[in-house]
């Protein structure tokens, strides 16, 4: 992360120049209030769907991810209203950071449980292992995520030291982000090799109600998530990289593209197509 970073000062809109600001433009209301609008309903919609299929733990992830979205884009549309606000940015940048630790974790759950559904012995990884190795870097990233931001967060000030506290802490966010590049790749090519192996060995699910188009959509809706999630996490490590005053940080239709439009295609994949309805009892098994 580069040394120019600006730190919070006491600006108005009235005083200072946009440049002085944290990001160098004021958020969109219209865009951020559509995406705080829309993962309120799919949260709303977890909730209904996980009460009904008994998915707590489908719901812990997904629940806690589409909550910190919410704050993050609440936080958003404050920054509009002040775009200098120090806490108001900090509120953004570390929801909107490390909610996709919480969505990812639903999708390496779901994987786990299609090993199980499909043959655990195709697997190169026991689906146990599989589950453990997976979530636990999903927890590392949360945590190295958690910490930067924390850090962040309680380093306000101009001095040339609250600079470098802060940089140490955005450091600490990339490298949380770039761990979760690295777990998503790796998964990508767990999920690739182990359906390819499925596919060789010519299996399908022995319940009727997993060889329908309910079944298979389900999976491309996991794969299309994850990729989602991939490509919104490599565009965090390179905006955060180049610092806050860089152009891409300050690109907003970059943002709502790689960022907001990326999360919000996972979190719909997730809901409409709720492993509930679609392993049903299998999610238990």
């Amino acid at each position: 992360m580069s040394n120019d970073t600006q730190a919070y000062v006491p600006c108005t809109l009235q005083t200072c120049l946009m440049s002085d600001a944290m990001i160098h433009y004021r958020p969109n209301v219209g865009a951020n209030t559509f995406f705080l609008a829309v993962f309120a309903i799919l949260l709303v919609a977890q909730i209904i769907l996980s009460s009904r299929y008994k998915t707590w733990s489908y719901l812990v992830g997904m629940g806690g991810g589409l909550v910190l979205e919410i704050t993050g884009y609440a936080g958003r549309l404050q920054l509009h209203a002040d775009p200098f606000s120090f806490n108001n940015f900090v509120q953004y940048l570390v929801c909107l950071t490390i909610a996709p630790a919480f969505i990812s974790a639903v999708i390496y759950l779901c994987f786990y449980r299609i090993i199980n559904i499909y043959d655990s012995s195709l697997s190169r990884i026991k689906p146990k292992a599989f589950a453990v190795i997976f979530i636990t870097s999903d927890i590392l990233c949360l945590v190295l995520q958690a910490a930067g931001g924390a850090i962040t967060a309680t380093t306000g000030g101009t001095s040339q030291q609250a600079k470098s506290m802060q940089d140490t802490g955005v450091n600490i966010m990339i490298a949380g982000l770039a761990l979760q590049v690295v777990s998503l790749l790796v998964f990508l090519g767990c999920a690739l090799d182990y359906t390819w192996r499925v596919s060789r060995n010519g299996l399908f699910p022995t319940s009727p109600a997993m060889q329908g188009k309910r079944w298979k959509w389900f999976l491309i809706s996991l794969l299309v998530a994850t990729i989602a999630i991939f490509i919104r996490s490599v565009f965090r490590v390179a905006e955060l990289r180049d610092g806050f005053q860089s152009k891409l940080a300050g690109n907003e239709v970059a943002f709502m593209i790689l960022e907001g439009a990326m999360i919000l295609i996972t979190t719909m994949c997730l809901t409409v197509f709720h492993p509930g309805y679609c392993l049903g009892v299998s999610w238990k098994a």
